[in-house]
């Protein structure tokens, strides 16, 4: 499959890295086009994917048209492939316009994936929510989700829940980052240096995060797990509540909805 991606911002690089990473897609079967491509020129020749000349190019070259434009720029961004999307499928990760509003845009025939993904799709384990319109289904839509899969899981949620779900797996990255990173400072303020702590602090979350996934227990659960009676991971959680660690979690959570 050819893939497209109209708009050539950090989101759209990091689909492009997992892409090519996953093994499954070759850098010459990517076309992108944006503004100023200076701006992107250096990137497209590292990695070897095609830069076009226009977005109807894209869109001409490419089986699934990746819409990674802001907001902003979508009607425009549309009005100029318009024409050429006839037996393509677009996929768009622009923020906030629904499913609805593109096919306004586009065609109330064209089969289309709204997508939010998250930063780790450049290391294959993004977590992508999406929904289709009623014109991508059965063998199409199986296809069109097992490609993007390739950049992670893949996850069915209503357009109403797309703001709070994207929230959720979209900002929580740069917390796991700030976690990781507070947790190996405070490793190194005891003597451990800082590549091993962060190295100790990365795996052991990455592991966790598995646990999560794959126990049929659930995180509170995981939690008693791994306190012993005295020991110290109680006296670090008690810590942590003491400090008001839950109720900072839930206002920055609250914080992203606003």
């Amino acid at each position: 499959m050819k893939i497209g991606f109209i708009g050539v911002g950090a989101m759209a690089k990091a689909m492009i890295k997992g892409y090519i990473n996953s093994g499954q897609v070759k850098a010459s079967d990517i076309y992108v086009h944006a503004p100023h491509r200076e701006k992107y020129q250096e990137f497209a020749k590292t990695t070897g994917i095609n830069c076009s000349d226009s977005n109807q190019e894209v869109a001409a070259s490419s089986d699934l048209v990746i819409l990674a434009t802001g907001p902003k720029q979508v009607v425009d961004a549309l009005k100029d492939v318009r024409e050429n999307l006839n037996g393509k499928i677009l996929a768009s990760i622009a923020w906030q316009i629904s499913l609805e509003r593109l096919e306004e845009l586009t065609s109330y025939d064209l089969p289309i994936i709204r997508l939010i993904p998250n930063v780790n799709v450049e290391v294959n384990e993004g977590m992508l929510i999406y929904k289709a319109n009623e014109n991508l289904v059965d063998q199409m839509l199986a296809d069109t989700v097992k490609n993007l899969e390739l950049l992670g899981k893949m996850i069915e949620v209503p357009e109403d829940k797309f703001d709070v779900s994207g929230s959720l797996m979209g900002c929580t990255p740069a917390y796991a980052y700030l976690f990781a990173d507070i947790f190996s400072r405070s490793a190194v303020n005891h003597g451990l240096d800082k590549q091993t702590a962060t190295q100790l602090a990365a795996q052991a979350i990455l592991g966790s995060m598995k646990m999560i996934e794959k126990s049929d227990k659930s995180p509170s659960d995981l939690i008693d797990d791994v306190c012993s009676p005295a020991g110290g991971t109680i006296k670090g959680l008690l810590a942590l509540k003491k400090s008001g660690f839950e109720k900072a979690v839930i206002d920055c959570f609250d914080a992203t909805q606003e």
